[in-house]
């Protein structure tokens, strides 16, 4: 069975505590995900060295392996996004459609060691983006396609949440 798409609008995080990670995405700066993503990221190598991580607990459901592809490529994205907010003046960013990807990828029959390097290399990348980010950039805006705008410091909280999120989705 096909995975249904999520296609609720999570920007809500910028403005109170996610109830089910508890994560406070308001509380982030840019700062805060460069620091933050390295910690994360032995997390995700324990939750893709697990034996069962290409299974799916159900139908409906990803499988941990799934979750991380799908980080690994939030990693590359979010640092797409972040490198035109800073190049440009308010970029409208491409849709990236994630259920898409997840099939068009086979996220479910990745190697799970595969992934596990890919996205320390990716989310190293973005951390070291993150990092070179000056304070004074820290507003500079950036825009879905559907409206949503962010700052590069809202930006980064959004994106933790998600990463945070997930290892919430697959107990890691």
């Amino acid at each position: 069975m096909a995975i249904i798409a999520d296609v609720k609008d999570w920007t809500w995080v910028l403005q109170r505590p996610c109830p089910e990670c508890g994560f406070e995405a308001a509380s982030t700066t840019p700062a805060t995900a460069a620091s933050s993503l390295p910690e994360l990221l032995p997390r995700w190598q324990a939750v893709l060295r697990r034996p069962d991580a290409a299974e799916r607990p159900d139908d409906a459901t990803w499988s941990p392996l799934e979750y991380a592809c799908h980080v690994r490529d939030v990693f590359s994205v979010f640092d797409q996004r972040l490198h035109l907010m800073l190049d440009r003046e308010d970029p409208e960013f491409a849709n990236w459609d994630q259920d898409r990807t997840a099939v068009d990828e086979d996220y479910a029959g990745q190697d799970p060691a595969e992934v596990s390097v890919e996205l320390v290399e990716s989310g190293t990348e973005l951390a070291d983006s993150f990092a070179a980010v000056a304070e004074d950039d820290w507003g500079r805006t950036g825009r879905r396609s559907d409206g949503s705008v962010f700052t590069v410091t809202s930006f980064s909280g959004y994106l933790l949440h998600d990463i945070v999120h997930h290892l919430h989705d697959v107990d890691g």
